[in-house]
């Protein structure tokens, strides 16, 4: 942050144009909000703007959990939010296992660029230009979707094959997410 207060000094001090100085000001404010603002990663939470999970209801015991992430997020703490989300779907449902019956891939890849900008200073009867290009870049915010169907599984009977347990899911991810 200490280039911010260098940035607003020049400004102050320098001889630089009313012109330069406003678009510099405001190229560091825009960096600042952006730095504030992005530098988090999605944490566990309700589906909102910056991402989450959540889970519908699509037909008895059957369950459609949407998780998304972030630029800052990675793949698997959204694999851990849609686990989460199935074990805590399925134990409100009275459940006592999962199954994944269906998956698909939400993962959204963007381009960015940011602006170039030139500067040209006076030093006497000499003009110089320097220029600065901007620089392009992918963000990949991961995201599935992911259909469970909720399991009743009796005491003593064998779950089928594949059928994650609700409530160690719940007990090995859940103070992973929740203090992160």
């Amino acid at each position: 942050m200490h280039w911010i207060v260098e940035n607003v000094r020049w400004c102050n001090a320098s001889a630089a144009s009313n012109a330069s100085c406003s678009y510099s000001l405001r190229l560091t404010a825009i960096i600042a909000c952006c730095c504030i603002l992005g530098s988090c990663a999605t944490k566990y939470q309700e589906m909102g703007f910056a991402g989450g999970v959540s889970a519908q209801p699509v037909m008895t015991d059957v369950y459609r959990i949407q998780a998304r992430g972030n630029a800052y997020t990675g793949s698997a703490a959204v694999q851990d939010f849609y686990l989460l989300k199935a074990a805590e779907t399925t134990l409100a449902a009275g459940g006592s296992h999962f199954l994944i019956i269906g998956a698909e891939n939400q993962t959204r890849v963007s381009t960015e660029q940011t602006p170039g900008y030139a500067n040209t200073s006076m030093i006497g009867n000499t003009a110089i230009t320097t220029y600065s290009p901007g620089s392009t870049y992918n963000m990949i915010k991961p995201g599935q979707d992911v259909m469970v169907k909720v399991l009743r599984i009796r005491a003593g009977e064998t779950p089928p094959q594949g059928a994650f347990p609700a409530d160690d899911i719940v007990r090995t991810i859940s103070p992973r997410l929740k203090t992160s």
